[in-house]
């Protein structure tokens, strides 16, 4: 039986699932060991004049061992981050903390913050994403 889709219901369909289905902001497991509350921060628009932005991912150890945030690296120097560096114990939150800078001029970002947790195969990435502009429209 071959199904026969008009493209603009093809769109919207795919709109639909993006828009009910925001996976990559949304609270996500890893690895059976940490639950991270958001995998991106978007600050939104905001002014060359408004300084430095910060935000904190908090990250949640959903095993049975203790969890270590091993280190965070910072995809440019623009971004510079704190984060627990004691074990977190089964059931108990530690964070990630980032502060965007804000030096480089108008312009929109996509950063990323390579996250490497003790016991993961391999590191979780998160992300910071914006759009500084000159002045308010």
């Amino acid at each position: 039986m071959i199904i026969f889709v008009d493209m603009k219901e093809y769109l919207a369909l795919l709109l639909g699932m993006f828009l009910f289905f925001p996976a990559s902001a949304a609270e996500k497991d890893f690895f059976g060991i940490a639950r991270v509350d958001k995998t991106v921060h978007d600050f939104g628009t905001f002014t060359e004049k408004d300084g430095a932005q910060s935000c904190k991912f908090m990250l949640t150890n959903i095993g049975t061992q203790p969890l270590l945030i091993e280190a965070v690296v910072s995809s440019c120097g623009c971004t510079s981050v704190k984060w627990t560096r004691a074990a977190i114990a089964p059931g108990t939150q530690g964070t990630v903390e980032a502060t965007y800078s804000n030096e480089d001029g108008p312009y929109p970002f996509d950063k990323t913050l390579t996250v490497y947790l003790g016991g993961a195969p391999k590191p979780v990435i998160l992300h910071l994403r914006g759009e500084v502009v000159k002045k308010r429209k």
